[in-house]
């Protein structure tokens, strides 16, 4: 998915006070491409990222998705491309806890109402390495375990964009770099868009954005 993002800008008001998150920031992004978002705690990272999965809206300035522009959608509009383009990462995984790998990992499948649920569900934990551990609660896995499980989620319906919000922020560093050389590798294989927020210089890609702290 190509990206293109128009002088975007993002505030709020906090006890009358405006905040400025996030202003005037202008990028694009070719599809296949991996960018890492870096910057301070509260440079507006995280605003950003939720901002191009259509998870809030910018105050002014647009984002085109493949040319296409949903400034003037509807919120049901919103959720349906969210959920059949965009896949996310987050720092904790948000695994449903009384659910089973397989079924948190086809959460996405059972909104689209796919009848290979299932079996798809399975093909991805086999793609994460989690092939055996299907039938496992959150609770018995461990950390890396958890976030390969919430990676099959955010692949499982085939996005052409996956965002990726700290991804390995609760993760040791042997653990870290693992998901992130599975992310590389599944980047190459399926031509995804991929846009990583993260702290960790030795996690930066070759194409980063750079956001300042405007507080």
């Amino acid at each position: 998915m190509n990206l293109e993002l128009e002088q975007l800008s993002k505030s709020y008001f906090l006890r009358e006070r405006k905040i400025v998150v996030l202003k005037d920031f202008s990028a694009s992004v070719a599809s296949g491409e991996r960018v890492s978002i870096v910057g301070a705690s509260g440079a507006g990272k995280s605003t950003l990222l939720h901002l191009i999965g259509t998870l809030d809206a910018p105050c002014s300035g647009e984002i085109r998705y493949d040319g296409q522009s949903l400034s003037q959608s509807t919120d049901a509009e919103w959720a349906r491309f969210r959920n059949q383009k965009i896949g996310f990462v987050f720092q904790f995984h948000h695994l449903l806890p009384e659910f089973t790998a397989l079924e948190n990992v086809g959460m996405p499948l059972l909104f689209q109402r796919a009848p290979d649920r299932v079996s798809r569900s399975k093909q991805w934990l086999e793609r994460v390495g989690l092939g055996n551990r299907w039938d496992h609660k959150p609770g018995e896995l461990s950390g890396g375990e958890q976030q390969r499980v919430a990676l099959a989620r955010a692949l499982v319906a085939e996005p052409q964009l996956l965002l990726l919000d700290e991804p390995t922020g609760n993760l040791d560093e042997t653990t870290g770099a693992g998901i992130v050389r599975l992310i590389e590798e599944l980047n190459q294989e399926l031509g995804l868009t991929v846009l990583m927020v993260t702290h960790n210089p030795r996690l930066v890609w070759d194409k980063v954005w750079k956001l300042n702290d405007l507080t």
